[in-house]
């Protein structure tokens, strides 16, 4: 009797949900780097978030980036908050 009261007492608790690590890029590499400038012109919204989904590289890497878009007049900004910055595609000769 007293073993099977031990032997119930312990829960057995689920592992819960694994969720897989990400692998994003730390450096730009040149095919990534022609993706970038490439696929960037074509995006209504870009965002850290939208680049580092779309490019694979970490967010560090993507803020770089899209100061680099914005300073060659690839991208403009929409809204410059310091937490969220909000760019678009530049369009015409503006």
């Amino acid at each position: 009797m007293l073993i099977q009261d031990s032997a119930r007492e312990f829960k057995k608790w689920s592992k819960g949900k694994v969720k897989d690590k990400a692998q994003h890029a730390v450096l730009l590499d040149k095919t990534t780097s022609e993706k970038l400038y490439k696929d960037v012109q074509s995006y209504r919204l870009v965002t850290v978030a939208t680049l580092v989904d779309r490019m694979k590289v970490n967010g560090s890497l993507a803020r770089k980036c899209l100061a680099d878009l914005e300073e060659k007049g690839l991208i403009k900004p929409v809204v410059t908050h310091s937490k969220m910055k909000i760019y678009t595609r530049a369009v015409g000769g503006s």
